[in-house]
């Protein structure tokens, strides 16, 4: 299968002119699954929770799950969006996940990172791992890559695919993630945005290198830090599902999980 990614520079606050910049993209683009960035429809820094809630659309009713789901069945794609969810009065930070047949799920940011502990709650629901026919994928957002719990706890639940929406600052998580997939034998794209946004007395530069990681850590390919682009490769799913290090040493099964607590 062909597994992708949007690499954006997003508009504050331009939510339609933003997805249908991200439409185009993907409509250019060959592939099976697609990962769009974190937050990808609205921009990053908010300046209040207010603000987050203004901004943040239902899901699946929202217009960008919508016409997401639009172009999954006209292209018969599985697409990954970091987007801000409202429910009642409460904001989180998600990604949702739609197919060929509609909305699939969405997952709820579990690590919020810096300020965002001041516009959304943290999520709420178990992780996840979701069948699309072709491979096994597991969904985490941004700053989840600094608890290796998260990718850990998607591989046991028989995770391929790491589908990793960011919206990245720090400079370590492009290399960290190599380890992610050497330590779990796993696929993962991480797509992330670049630009920077200064909407208060603190700008915020996003590092760009969106990257698609291999089993055993080869970079497939990773962007540039200051390009809009997309890339998508092929990849065996099946190339996940072989957990043997060596012929007597089994990544999970040899795990001595008495002594980890």
């Amino acid at each position: 299968m062909k597994i992708g990614f949007l690499q954006t520079f997003p508009i504050f606050g331009k939510k339609t002119e933003n997805l249908d910049n991200a439409i185009l993209m993907m409509k250019e683009l060959n592939a099976n699954l697609v990962v769009l960035p974190e937050l990808f429809n609205t921009g990053y820094q908010f300046t209040s929770k207010a603000e987050a809630v203004a901004l943040a659309e239902m899901i699946p009713e929202g217009q960008t799950t919508r016409v997401l789901i639009n172009l999954a069945k006209e292209k018969q794609l599985y697409i990954v969006a970091g987007l801000a969810e409202r429910e009642n009065e409460h904001c989180y930070n998600s990604a949702v996940l739609v197919g060929p047949h509609g909305f699939i799920g969405c997952y709820r940011k579990l690590h919020l990172f810096y300020n965002e502990k001041q516009w959304f709650e943290p999520g709420n629901g178990e992780l996840a791992v979701y069948d699309i026919g072709q491979a096994r994928i597991g969904i985490m957002i941004c700053f989840d890559w600094f608890f290796p719990e998260v990718t850990r706890c998607l591989a046991l639940k028989g995770a391929d695919i790491i589908c990793h929406p960011a919206n990245l600052v720090l400079p370590y998580c492009p290399q960290a993630m190599i380890t992610r997939c050497i330590e779990n034998r796993v696929f993962a794209i991480t797509a992330n945005r670049i630009g920077t946004e200064k909407r208060s007395e603190e700008a915020l530069s996003f590092i760009g290198t969106s990257q698609i990681l291999g089993t055993r850590g080869e970079v497939l390919y990773r962007a540039a830090s200051d390009q809009v682009e997309s890339m998508a490769v092929e990849i065996d799913p099946n190339d996940a599902r072989n957990k043997q290090i060596t012929l007597v040493n089994h990544l999970f099964n040899d795990r001595r999980v008495k002594f980890f607590m």
